[in-house]
């Protein structure tokens, strides 16, 4: 009888044993060993990048030349003037823009280099003496009495960041310094609007993470023509040669690229990576019959057709597998002897000046006719020599559109500067920096914030070092963006937007956010119960029989005691 209850004891004791072993030490180390890694996230920063609140300031200096004041208002020029403007987008979406502005007169070589015959060339002397920085704008006011503008002109908008403004000599006399600069103001205000950044162009900038106003629709086309920002696109120049035995076709791409592209890339390398490439295609086909017209005896392509010509060419222009940059193609086609001349008409019937139309976000083709070649005893393949002048031109004008480059319509009495060699002015890089840098920033926060949300609503998704270290980078690399927009540095505000964007879609398409995602817990339980089960059907059957055993037990004392 005692043997049978210390045996009794002893299995009791055994399973209490196994129990708590089971509780309090496997438990909590298969709950450990079993867990989802994540690693710390910044949380708090991210939720207050859900409210972007930018601050774009630029640096502008109005400089008064010989003659536009007199010495009694030279004395009142006034030093720096701050004029702020604010734009509530929506709840969570501010724009504010500042412009901080200086005023002094001409120094004796900056009156030497107005001293010109042409405004253009007052430009170069003036960029010569000293260079603007990035973002920045300086405004002369020049007199009447100037040769540099034509007599309809007020506004020269030269090359660089400069701009010469003209003031009539009824706005200098009797007035005070005050009331003079209350009337150049309005002017001014058009000169920013055309040479640095503008509402429109800020908005479109935005016009993924907010619904944009009624009266931005042309800031939307814009944006909607144009490509995203990346780190780097990938361009690509075809000749489509439909029949090779009508013409056989000579172009020097290479030293047209060096000549006319190049120029422009080198200016926009700040922006993004440029890769070139060329390709000639024989019996490559638009799609799309052309249609005769006998009163031109000329073959056209009405607008409403040239939607159906990419589809069939694109299916020959392979793909770029190697690179994930977005593609600009730009083709060139010569139509074969039987449908030339081929000319592209418009919605009004009327004939498109460059024979070329563009495709947005996609590229551009142009349509090169030689017909003049064609002759009662020629003899095929004809040999020709494509002016690849001409071609550029087309091709140049398509990749400023395709990439954003798009200046906004002058107001009346302003003189654009034609463009030079490089194929984009500085004003123009500076529009579009600053439009990159808000892009930039605003896809950059709204990737971090969506991966925040997702991993927070998803508990079974592995952070791991790397993926940490990504988010909290972009969130510093936006955060420090912000800050020199602020300051009005341009240069250091797009290479942190970049950095934040690079690092903010390193994170999100990181592959290994995938490796648990459909492994929920209703899962993982399933996986383990068939193995604990076994184990602890024993264990909770002894753990009953002591209870039971201890409540017997009880019942017996408190019998004895009544």
């Amino acid at each position: 009888m005692a043997t049978t209850e210390v045996e009794k004891r002893r299995g009791q004791t055994a399973t209490l044993s196994i129990a708590a072993m089971v509780i309090l030490v496997g438990l909590p180390l298969w709950w450990r060993t079993t867990e989802t890694y994540r690693a710390w996230l910044p949380v708090s920063q991210i939720k207050e990048m859900a409210n972007l609140q930018l601050k774009l300031s630029a640096d502008v200096e109005i400089i008064f030349a010989r003659g536009t004041v007199t010495p009694e208002q030279q004395k009142k020029v006034p030093l720096t003037r701050t004029q702020e403007e604010e734009h509530v987008v929506n709840e969570d979406t501010s724009l504010k823009y500042r412009y901080e502005t200086k005023y002094r007169t001409a120094t004796i070589m900056e009156e030497d280099a107005l001293d010109q015959p042409t405004a253009a060339e007052a430009d170069l002397s003036l960029h010569k003496l000293s260079e603007s920085p990035c973002g920045s704008l300086v405004i002369y006011v020049i007199p009447e009495s100037s040769s540099l503008l034509p007599e309809d002109v007020d506004v020269y908008v030269g090359q660089r960041r400069t701009a010469l403004l003209r003031m009539s000599s009824q706005m200098r006399v009797g007035k005070t310094m005050k009331q003079l600069l209350a009337h150049l103001e309005p002017r001014i205000k058009q000169v920013l609007q055309v040479m640095s950044f503008s509402h429109t162009d800020i908005a479109a900038a935005l016009s993924d993470r907010v619904r944009l106003s009624p009266d931005s629709k042309g800031s939307i086309a814009d944006s909607m023509r144009a490509f995203k920002s990346s780190q780097g696109y990938e361009i690509t120049f075809s000749l489509l040669n439909p029949d090779p035995k009508s013409h056989r076709l000579h172009w020097d791409i290479e030293g047209a690229v060096q000549t006319y592209a190049q120029p422009l890339l080198a200016k926009l390398a700040p922006l993004a990576n440029f890769s070139i490439d060329s390709q000639i295609l024989y019996y490559a086909m638009l799609g799309v019959n052309p249609r005769f017209d006998s009163s031109s005896h000329a073959y056209t392509l009405n607008s409403d057709s040239l939607a159906h010509v990419i589809n069939p060419v694109e299916a020959r222009l392979g793909s770029n597998a190697a690179s994930s940059n977005p593609v600009l193609n730009f083709l060139l086609y010569v139509p074969d002897a039987h449908h030339s001349p081929l000319h592209i008409q418009d919605h009004k019937k009327k004939r498109v000046p460059s024979n070329a139309f563009h495709s947005p976000r996609w590229g551009g083709i142009m349509i090169y006719n030689v017909n003049d070649l064609y002759g009662t005893e020629v003899e095929f393949p004809v040999d020709v020599d494509i002016n690849m002048g001409k071609v550029m031109g087309v091709f140049l004008a398509q990749l400023r559109l395709l990439l954003g480059v798009q200046p906004p319509a002058p107001p009346a009495g302003f003189l654009l500067a034609p463009s030079s060699s490089e194929g984009i002015a500085d004003w123009e890089l500076d529009r579009l920096m600053w439009s990159r840098s808000v892009e930039n920033v605003a896809t950059a926060t709204t990737t971090i914030t969506s991966l925040a949300q997702l991993l927070d609503q998803i508990a079974n998704i592995v952070i791991n070092d790397n993926i940490a270290q990504q988010v909290s980078s972009a969130v510093t690399s936006v955060q420090l963006a912000v800050a020199e927009l602020e300051a009005g540095n341009l240069n250091f505000a797009l290479q942190y937007s970049k950095e934040a964007i690079l690092a903010s879609q390193t994170a999100f398409f990181d592959p290994s956010l995938l490796h648990l995602l459909y492994f929920p817990d209703d899962q993982k339980f399933a996986i383990y119960i068939p193995l604990f089960l076994p184990m602890c059907v024993p264990i909770v059957l002894s753990l009953f029989k002591i209870m039971a055993e201890l409540r017997r037990k009880r019942k017996e004392k408190q019998a004895k005691k009544d």
